[in-house]
């Protein structure tokens, strides 16, 4: 006899997804906190991207306009693209879960890197996919690992490039030979959420693919160097035939009037970006070196992050290390989930927070 259920019950695999956990915000009991843990621009958003926002505030009983278009027009004068190849969402993570539900389900495989951002997994898992985790070398994406991967069962290979949270990243060319050695039928994800920091001249976002190739989408934000991540803005740039599939199961008015408004404004702002761009090459080169010198490892990073290693000895973990910078108003990222239990990641802050994050490390490894 089958027992009637006592309330409605989640469809099986949903329960078994570990849900996206967010970097602390906070450090109780401290008087002032840094918050270095979410790779947030420490400039903020743009002048401009301000005032456009703050001008919504008068409409807000007004529906946003269905597309984006103000935004998507925005966005493809920048780059000389076609608006209509782009379409915008709430955040870089809603885009990668449509294209998942767009081109994945129950029996396929999405492939992803071991250090890779943890959205792909919970995107394929909701899917009803498989995650097929690749091994990286030197946490670095591995073109010919990827490639031994791919079944006739994979439907999406996502790469994140810059990768968070090990800021590593491929050149073009190995982004082309992992493209080369993918079946047609395969959709290649580029997630290109710190592409502006990157000064690689080795490094390309993933434009010229995206133009050129019917199986390839690059995806990325507005929550980094743009300083808009309270606003949940993401873009993605794709074939014509894959932006009208993902358009045919997006949520009406996806992104809100104001988010529009302030992203058409900060992206037209691109002294303000390079501003940013200015702040991290001066910062991040400086941090890296500062950490180094206390005899930690940091591996080479091209964002506005760095990933730093611990040893396991008692008392000098990234765990302890974690507890101690707390404690001082120091919040950083733990990545245990991404398979790094010994690092901490670390956002590049500004002047104040640099040289305090520094000093502070400094003392607990005098301890």
């Amino acid at each position: 006899m089958t027992l009637e259920a006592t309330r409605p019950v989640p469809r099986p695999g949903v329960m078994a997804i570990d849900a996206y956990v967010p970097g602390k915000s906070g450090a109780p009991g401290v008087a002032k906190v840094y918050k270095l843990s979410s790779n947030e621009t420490p400039l903020g958003a743009s002048p401009k991207a301000i005032e456009a926002y703050g001008k919504l505030a008068s409409k807000l009983e007004l529906y946003p306009e269905g597309s984006s278009a103000e935004l998507r027009e925005a966005i493809a004068k920048l780059y000389g693209l076609d608006a209509d190849r782009i379409l915008c969402g709430s955040g870089s993570d809603e885009l990668l879960s449509l294209l998942t539900n767009a081109y994945l389900g129950p029996g396929d495989e999405g492939v992803f890197t071991e250090h890779g951002f943890l959205v792909y997994k919970i995107a394929i898992l909701a899917a009803g996919g498989t995650p097929v985790v690749v091994k990286e070398k030197n946490l670095t994406a591995d073109v010919d690992a990827i490639l031994a991967a791919v079944t006739e069962k994979t439907k999406i290979v996502y790469l994140a490039n810059p990768n968070n949270p090990t800021g590593t990243y491929l050149p073009f060319d190995e982004v082309k030979r992992l493209h080369a050695g993918l079946p047609k039928s395969v959709l290649l994800i580029l997630d290109a959420a710190y592409a502006e920091y990157v000064r690689r001249n080795d490094y390309e976002s993933g434009l010229e693919l995206v133009a050129s190739n019917e199986n390839v989408v690059m995806t990325r934000t507005f929550s980094k160097i743009y300083g808009l991540a309270a606003l949940r803005i993401g873009w993605m740039v794709g074939p014509a035939h894959l932006i009208d599939a993902v358009n045919r199961i997006r949520g009406p008015f996806n992104v809100n009037a104001a988010a529009i408004a302030a992203g058409a404004a900060a992206i037209a702002d691109q002294a303000f970006v390079q501003k940013a761009i200015d702040h991290n090459e001066t910062w991040l080169p400086w941090v890296t070196a500062e950490i180094e010198k206390l005899g930690l490892k940091v591996t080479p990073s091209v964002g506005n992050f760095l990933l730093i290693h611990f040893p396991k000895d008692a008392g000098k973990t990234a765990a302890d290390a974690d507890a101690y910078l707390v404690s001082k108003g120091l919040v950083l990222r733990r990545v245990a989930a991404y398979g790094l239990p010994d690092a901490l990641r670390l956002t590049i802050g500004d002047e104040e927070a640099n040289r305090h994050l520094v000093a502070t490390l400094a003392e607990f490894m005098k301890r």
